[in-house]
């Protein structure tokens, strides 16, 4: 029932986005018109039945491209921002081959007289176009879904913290529309319910179950200790058709998006997935770091000149701080702040935090740590090397040895470099704040790295990352 009605909203996909690209592409024509009208009257267009000709190649191919980047896939729990993404992405790779389509038939008397302003105003309109398509099929099938309509029904295979985990979940979102018959275990008792999701018969019962014919799903959420049952369970899901999903119970010992390698033919799963172990993520990220620490470097410089002047005039002593801290791999390096405190021994400062009026600090200190104006010297860190624009803020030696004892895979931000700026600061965790929600954040952004998430973090950090309220 679920895969005729999937094949359904995929019919209805396709049509609806022939109709979307079809209009997207009368608006360009349009657009190209008003436009020329205005700008260039002299200039003469070719007649409208030529320019939309070109639709019996155009919407086939993007046909094709959505297909390619799963834009007809079920819609239950991917993300708008993924969705976005690969819309972005397709009509960006179909710009492409138009493009090379016009330079390697570029002289055909047709093309030479076809302007080329008509494919990048059908590009930019289609884009928000499909998006907007999308997200009202995505409201009105989310909220059928809350409302009992075109559910998927499944069965959960074992009585486990995973399945607690995953009825937790299906409960908080009813629009993904999965309705959960039961649960199958030998060890819980007949009857034994989580959040109204009742055990209703022991695994042997399976066959006898799948017989019906009644479910659209299957997901096996064992405990870790059941996992020698797991060959025969699958056997027999398998044998019945029905869709089967294993729900692995490793208890945030293996991050959500394990990075999985095959090893000829042996599947094997890395603990954790670090995008920028691979050589051009790095070269990509260094190449930004650059380019970006130069550019803050010299749009800065006024701001550092001043903040030297300042520091010299109101407080003896250096104008750099330079105080060790653990970076990529774990290897120490100098970081460099702009001096905000008197002058102290070594010893005094290693091992301490800013509290609160800190006598330390001195009263313009307090101002440009207020305005993260003393991080700005590590600009020449990030252009050193030792530093990245983004990633998990470095800590002091003495800090990281206390916090790898208390704080679970606290050291896995070492994986990376450290940043000026990070995921965690533009949420709001910065100075004395929550260590646990802060390695939570570093690891989110250490798994999940992308140059578009880099971007995102340094946008977010001119508007909520500069002023520090928990600076002293």
């Amino acid at each position: 029932m679920i895969k005729n009605n999937q094949q359904m909203l995929n019919r209805l996909h396709v049509v609806l986005d022939v109709l979307v690209m079809a209009l997207a592409y009368a608006l360009a024509w349009g657009l190209l018109v008003i436009r020329t009208r205005l700008l260039t009257p002299e200039r003469g267009l070719l007649p409208a039945q030529y320019y939309f000709l070109a639709l019996v190649v155009i919407i086939p191919l993007y046909l094709i491209l959505y297909t390619c980047f799963h834009l007809y896939e079920p819609k239950r729990i991917q993300s708008r921002r993924f969705e976005f993404a690969n819309i972005c992405k397709a009509n960006l790779f179909g710009l492409m081959i138009l493009a090379v389509f016009y330079f390697l038939l570029r002289k055909n008397p047709f093309l030479q007289e076809f302007s080329t302003r008509m494919v990048f105003y059908f590009f930019a309109i289609n884009i928000v176009a499909e998006t907007a398509e999308r997200t009202a099929i995505r409201v009105v099938l989310r909220a059928m879904r809350a409302k009992g309509y075109n559910q998927k029904h499944i069965l959960l295979i074992g009585y486990s913290r995973t399945a607690e985990g995953f009825i937790d979940r299906v409960k908080a979102n009813p629009e993904w529309g999965y309705h959960i018959w039961g649960i199958l275990d030998d060890c819980k008792k007949l009857g034994s319910e989580y959040k109204d999701v009742r055990v209703i018969g022991t695994i042997g019962e399976l066959n006898s179950i799948l017989e019906l014919n009644a479910l659209d799903e299957i997901a096996i959420t064992l405990g870790i200790g059941e996992y020698g049952r797991l060959e025969s369970i699958v056997a027999a899901c398998e044998k019945s058709g029905v869709h089967t999903k294993f729900i692995p119970d490793y208890n945030n010992v293996i991050p959500t998006r394990p990075y999985t390698e095959d090893l000829q033919g042996l599947p094997v799963i890395n603990i954790r997935h670090v995008p920028l172990n691979s050589t051009f993520n790095r070269m990509v990220k260094r190449t930004v770091d650059v380019v970006g620490s130069l550019a803050g470097i010299i749009l800065f410089s006024p701001v550092m000149l001043l903040t030297s002047l300042v520091i010299k005039i109101t407080s003896p002593g250096p104008l750099i701080f330079k105080q060790e801290r653990v970076g990529l791999h774990n290897r120490p390096f100098q970081m460099y702040k702009f001096r905000s405190m008197d002058v102290q021994k070594p010893a005094d400062e290693k091992d301490k935090w800013t509290t609160p009026h800190d006598p330390r600090v001195t009263p313009f200190g307090r101002f440009i740590r207020k305005f993260s104006i003393d991080e700005m010297p590590q600009f020449f860190n990030v252009l050193k090397g030792e530093m990245s624009l983004v990633g998990p803020r470095p800590e002091r030696p003495f800090f990281v040895e206390r916090f790898k004892e208390q704080v679970p895979r606290y050291m896995i931000k070492h994986q990376v470099r450290p940043g000026m700026t990070g995921w965690a600061q533009v949420n709001g965790y910065r100075g004395d704040t929550s260590i646990t929600k802060r390695i939570e954040h570093d690891l989110y952004y250490i798994e999940n790295w992308t140059l578009g998430l880099d971007f995102k973090i340094l946008f977010l950090t001119f508007f909520k990352g500069f002023i520090n309220k928990n600076a002293y």
